[in-house]
């Protein structure tokens, strides 16, 4: 069959990548490459982004052409009363808006420009304290509703697949353009932001009423009991979660029902964006309505992937003077030495973690080397951070600089490991591990969801590297042990067993660089192509058994397996009885992930498929001794906080208190007496994370 010719739009807010001037953020890179990439195989590709304002520096150096397009009309914004103080209910900003065109490469990029669109020239995103302030907090909006109206105007007779980059910023697309059979929209979760996240209900429906968009807005039920408020106020400290006023509605849910597929940059960004499964927020997540959602349109979401950039592929590491690199930042070339490279982002990205654990080797005595690049727009001015690297001068280089692309290669070259403790599960692909995995650094980096195919956490034999932990916790000292741990076991397998370096090496290098440009568009295309066929889209049987979504399954997709692993005896059931020696499975398997629930449940089905000991265990983990103390026992426990909720009058987003029961020997641990409502938090050597009852006496 002859691959149809496709008409694909991209857009987002920012698609600059084509040039390094005009640079914000990765997201420009990967739509630029991707867009390349589509170009190349002979796709019709379309750009279509703001101005910013820039539109003169853009005469300077390409070829701009005006279009004949104009738009002149009334955007109506409701503004929330409990945000907007002073400001009238509705503002109205009055458009002119025009559009200019740039061909470059086989793309062709269109950019919007108005009173709007052209403010924030540097910066191009409105900063979050303009929320409230200043209406310029709108003008990502504004672009939704632009990129809509010239989509519909200027390629309105045209059949074309619009596809869109994270949620925050088109969230209105997809339900304005579902009624327009020629449209198809696809949606890519760029980041991983709070799913439930919500946007001002009465705003949203007047735009799209503006818009001629019939969609019906989710509504959420108000939260039900008090049983979980510790577990709702806690989110709070994880970054996945925050409490809305009724009159909000999810984002992502408005999406969920009206695009047509659903993109992720990759299998664990997926996974973990669908269930939340081992995280602070997974029992929460259950009670949402955004998990029916996610589960109901689970058909439509695919892996669209991301890539390493071209250029970076094509250099060599080998040419690369390693003594010299490491000369020229006073380091010793003789020493392992390890890298990281990312924004400074305090807690995303685990650097103090990273710090204090890099402190504690080099204070020790350990003999290795540490380029640690915290890339800031003004000068690192966290005083730990320098106090640091002063101390360990001659061992630890530390900058903040944004510095020519050649010569970063060079640092991860010049390097043996590089270091990505990332945390709270907001990388969703992660370029620069990958990029220095490239050059044959191993990496040492968190076994999260997102980063699960560079392969680190991977067991023998096609592991590249040395994983640690998941953390949702700020200054994790959890974490920090563990890559304290995880530096000293590198140091010794490079200068003890330089074999098995290399073998993780050469592994980590051939991972890496599968992720091209080529197998990204792939990826894309052929979700696209069954999309603009008109096949439908079918559910894998193997992620609905990953997440548990059992019902969603005939008997025969069903696994033994799955079903265990999510303690489901109704599933295991439909496909096999569950006799003593099932049971028996059931409960070790349920004990193992703290899930209390189903071993009780096993207790009452079966009682004689467990022993009298592990009864006891079940029943008396949790206990309050004669003085009041809260006792707690659980063999495979790593941490346990007590979460005291805030009373019930405080505000919507009041934080819990958190207490660290002290551990008095391995698997027992002892705190203060909990007060009603209070909840046991667990963290499982596995790295698992999920919640437990407190008894009260």
């Amino acid at each position: 069959m002859t691959e149809p010719r496709m008409h694909i739009i991209e857009t987002y807010f920012e698609c600059c990548g084509f040039d390094h001037t005009f640079l914000q953020g990765g997201t420009s890179v990967y739509l630029w490459n991707l867009s390349r990439a589509f170009a190349a195989r002979g796709h019709r590709v379309s750009i279509v982004t703001p101005a910013h304002g820039r539109l003169d520096d853009l005469r300077g150096r390409y070829e701009v052409e005006d279009l004949d397009y104009e738009d002149a009309y009334s955007l109506p914004l409701v503004l929330d009363p409990d945000v907007w103080h002073g400001f009238p209910a509705e503002a109205e900003l009055k458009l002119r808006t025009t559009a200019h065109r740039i061909r470059l490469e086989g793309v062709d990029l269109y950019f919007l420009s108005n009173d709007y669109l052209d403010r924030l020239p540097d910066t191009f995103y409105p900063p979050y304290s303009a929320k409230g302030e200043d209406l310029v907090f709108f003008k990502p909006l504004v672009f939704q509703v632009d990129s809509v109206r010239f989509l519909r105007d200027w390629f309105g007779a045209e059949k074309a697949l619009v596809h869109a980059h994270e949620p925050y910023y088109h969230y209105l697309v997809p339900a304005a353009l579902r009624d327009d059979p020629l449209k198809l929209v696809v949606s890519t979760v760029q980041s991983n932001m709070p799913i439930a996240k919500k946007v001002y209900g009465p705003k949203v429906r007047r735009l799209l009423d503006l818009l001629g968009a019939r969609a019906d807005l989710p509504q959420d039920p108000p939260p039900a009991g008090q049983e979980l408020e510790a577990v709702r106020q806690y989110q709070q400290l994880t970054h996945l979660h925050y409490e809305y006023p009724q009159d909000h509605v999810a984002l992502y849910q408005l999406i969920l029902e009206n695009a047509d597929l659903i993109d992720f940059l990759s299998p664990g960004q997926l996974d973990f964006y669908a269930s939340f499964q081992d995280t602070p927020f997974e029992a929460l997540f259950r009670h949402l309505p955004i998990a029916r959602a996610v589960r109901d349109n689970a058909d439509k979401m695919f892996v669209g992937g991301c890539a390493i950039s071209d250029q970076w592929l094509a250099w060599d590491p080998a040419e690369v003077d390693r003594e010299a690199v490491l000369g020229r930042l006073e380091l010793d070339p003789a020493l392992p030495t390890f890298f990281h490279n990312a924004r400074y982002a305090l807690h995303h990205k685990g650097q103090l973690e990273l710090v204090r654990a890099v402190d504690r080797v080099l204070t020790e005595g350990l003999a290795a080397n540490f380029v640690l690049r915290c890339i800031s727009g003004a000068p690192l001015d966290d005083p730990y951070f320098r106090e640091v690297a002063e101390r360990h001068a001659g061992r630890l280089h530390l900058e903040w600089e944004r510095v020519d692309e050649r010569q970063v290669f060079e640092y991860a070259a010049s390097a043996d490991f590089c270091l990505f403790p990332s945390k709270f599960e907001m990388d969703t692909f992660l370029i620069a591990q990958g990029e220095a995995m490239v050059c044959g650094a191993v990496p040492i980096a968190t076994a999260q969801e997102g980063m699960a195919h560079f392969r680190h956490a991977w067991p023998e034999p096609d592991t590249t590297g040395l994983a640690v932990n998941r953390s949702f916790a700020e200054d994790d000292p959890l974490l920090t042990a563990a890559l304290v741990a995880r530096i000293r076991e590198a140091v010794t397998l490079w200068s003890e067993d330089p074999v098995r370096y290399r073998e993780l090496s050469d592994r980590a290098a051939a991972v890496a660089r599968q992720f091209t440009w080529e197998h990204c568009a792939e990826l894309h295309l052929a979700a696209f192509r069954r999309l603009w066929q008109g096949e439908p889209a079918e559910l894998p049987a193997e992620r609905a058994l990953r997440h548990g979504w059992f019902d969603l399954l005939s008997d025969e997709e069903i696994t033994e397996e799955a079903a265990l692993r999510h303690g489901d005896l109704a599933a295991y059931t439909r496909r096999a009885p569950v006799d003593t020696a099932v049971a028996r499975r059931f409960f070790r398997a349920a004990w193992e992930r703290a899930d209390f629930t189903t071993c009780e449940r096993i207790l009452d089905r079966s009682p004689f498929a467990v022993t009298v000991e592990e009864t006891r265990s079940l029943r008396e983990r949790c206990s309050v001794a004669d003085n009041g103390r809260l006792i707690y026992r659980l063999p495979h426990a790593e941490r346990v906080e007590l979460v005291i909720p805030a009373p019930h009058d405080a505000s919507a987003r009041a934080l819990p208190q958190v207490r660290e029961l002290h551990r008095t020997a391995p698997g027992r641990f002892e705190g203060p007496p909990p007060p009603p409502g209070a909840r046991l938090l667990l963290t499982l050597h596995s790295g698992r994370v999920t919640w437990d009852e407190a008894r009260h006496g």
